[in-house]
């Protein structure tokens, strides 16, 4: 009995055991998945500051060319005077706008202002003469729309010149004793030349008419000094440093209208009434010109071979001569203007005898519209 009992006993734990080894492991606890942890959303402004690209800058509009491109024709003056229009041209600012601008050179602005009341010409480049006083009082639609070169007050390099026997010998030391000499200016009776010899005259006491004129083109004046032909005679730059570094003249009398506007851009009452925006385009090419020709910039290659283009010189000339001087903003100053009309009317040179409201020869629209468009 108690056998039966042990082997009952042995067999039970022996079940036992086999059951347990029998049995699938209970799994060991797993750790519960992280919390996702979203970080704050960056402000509009910092996401655009850092994350995203910087937007590229507009470009501001520019004035838009004449489509098609307009051909044009431009008399002017052989001087540096006019020099913001050879740099226009040689430098692409008319093309810019579209206006295919054909450069034709006169003896004068007398030319020009018959070239322009012929319609052979769009535009002007002139001195202010007397026939275009003249043209105005008659009622001529013909108005200036810019400056050329305005007179520096101090430097100009407009000068009244002396042949150099004449002030070395000691016949000639002041300008009274130019009376009976003969006297060189570019143009005819009434020229800008000739209003600039008798401004020089004044200081003399002497008028236009107690000297012997002459009309010599800019160019063949320093010949004429050198072959004796004249005894003194108004030149600009380069001519006048050409005839002084020659030996053949002196200096005279220098800055003989300070500030002074004596030559400008014109153009006709048909270009600006039927063709204003021509005119805009025309007149914000000079202003760019002008402000690429200021301070060390005038001496530039790129302006020295636009002058060269134009005017007979040499790049050492105009490197040493005195530089003229062109505004930026291409103010017209009218109580200069009012001075050049006074002259030649009391030189009689004009057709009539009451001053002109210089505001019926000016129109500053172009200008305006040019200053608040230039870039």
């Amino acid at each position: 009995m108690k056998k039966s009992l042990i082997r009952f006993l042995i067999l039970s734990l022996v079940f036992t055991l086999l059951v347990s080894a029998c049995a699938p492991a209970t799994p060991a606890p797993t750790a519960a998945p992280a919390e996702k942890v979203e970080e704050p959303a960056k402000p509009a402004e910092e996401v655009a500051a850092t994350d995203a690209p910087a937007p590229a800058p507009a470009e501001e509009p520019g004035v838009a060319p004449i489509d098609p491109p307009i051909d044009l024709k431009l008399a002017y003056v052989p001087i540096m005077k006019f020099a913001t229009a050879y740099v226009a041209k040689e430098r692409g600012y008319f093309e810019k706008y579209g206006l295919n601008v054909e450069m034709i050179s006169v003896k004068s602005g007398t030319e020009a202002i018959a070239f322009l009341s012929d319609g052979k010409v769009d535009f002007g480049g002139v001195a202010i003469v007397v026939s275009l006083w003249n043209a105005w009082a008659k009622g001529m639609d013909l108005r200036i729309i810019a400056p050329g070169a305005i007179e520096p007050f101090t430097d100009s390099p407009t000068v009244f010149l002396l042949r150099k026997d004449l002030f070395d010998s000691g016949e000639v030391t002041k300008v009274e004793d130019l009376k009976g000499k003969v006297v060189a200016v570019a143009g005819d009776p009434g020229s800008g030349g000739e209003y600039l010899a008798a401004k020089a005259l004044q200081r003399g006491g002497l008028s236009i008419f107690d000297v012997e004129l002459v009309n010599i083109g800019n160019a063949d004046m320093p010949a004429s000094f050198e072959n004796k032909a004249i005894d003194a005679g108004l030149l600009g730059s380069p001519y006048a440093d050409q005839v002084i570094s020659a030996g053949s003249a002196v200096a005279f009398e220098r800055d003989i209208t300070p500030g002074l506007m004596t030559v400008a851009f014109v153009a006709s009452g048909k270009m600006i009434n039927e063709n204003p925006e021509v005119a805009k385009r025309f007149v914000l090419a000079l202003m760019e010109a002008a402000r690429a020709m200021q301070g060390d910039d005038y001496l530039s290659e790129e302006n020295i071979a636009a002058y060269l283009a134009y005017v007979s010189s040499t790049p050492e000339d105009i490197k040493t001569g005195v530089p003229v001087i062109y505004d930026p903003n291409l103010t017209i100053e009218l109580e200069g203007l009012a001075d050049v009309e006074m002259v030649h009317r009391e030189n009689g040179r004009l057709e009539y005898t009451e001053p002109l409201d210089m505001m019926n020869v000016v129109d500053n629209q172009f200008i305006d519209w040019a200053l608040e468009n230039i870039k």
